[in-house]
């Protein structure tokens, strides 16, 4: 397969309403990196959470555009603020809250074989619609019919 070239300006790519709460733009996709990675950027409000989660295939990667998140990887506890980068491998248990009262990042998957989870997961965030209500049911459903992410607990942080 030969690639090419892909450029977007901003307001030029496909936006999503995730269900785990936040809104996804969808900035490289697998299909346009020959399956090599997914980028995205990703903003979210204060005190949304994941789950604790793996990704079983694929490495990710976080860059804090803006704002601020604490993040716990297998266990232990980090802050990450703007210009922090955090780099999860593959099967490590891993989750975040976000602790500004926004926060904006760029988030990388290599290989990027988690597309159809997020597809799964979010619906079109069309001009003017609003956000869609966190539905974790939703999220473990599209988790377990990908396979993409494994959901290993509940999100790990205090209220």
């Amino acid at each position: 397969m030969t690639l090419v070239a892909t450029v977007r300006n901003s307001g030029e790519s496909e936006q999503r309403w995730f269900y785990g709460g936040g809104l996804m733009t969808w900035l490289a996709t697998p299909e346009e990196t020959g399956g090599d990675f997914f980028l995205s950027e990703f903003v979210g409000e204060k005190g949304k959470v994941t789950p604790m989660h793996v990704h079983p295939a694929a490495h990710e990667t976080f860059y804090i555009l803006d704002g601020e998140i604490l993040l716990d990887i297998d266990g232990e506890k980090h802050s990450l603020s703007t210009g922090g980068v955090a780099v999860v491998p593959r099967g490590v248990p891993h989750a975040f809250m976000v602790t500004s009262p926004t926060m904006r990042s760029l988030t990388i998957q290599t290989p990027g074989t988690d597309e159809a989870f997020y597809r799964m997961a979010s619906e079109p965030a069309l001009p003017g619609s609003e956000p869609v209500p966190v539905d974790f049911d939703r999220i473990r459903e599209a988790a377990l019919r990908t396979g993409a992410i494994e959901i290993v607990g509940p999100p790990p942080f205090e209220p």
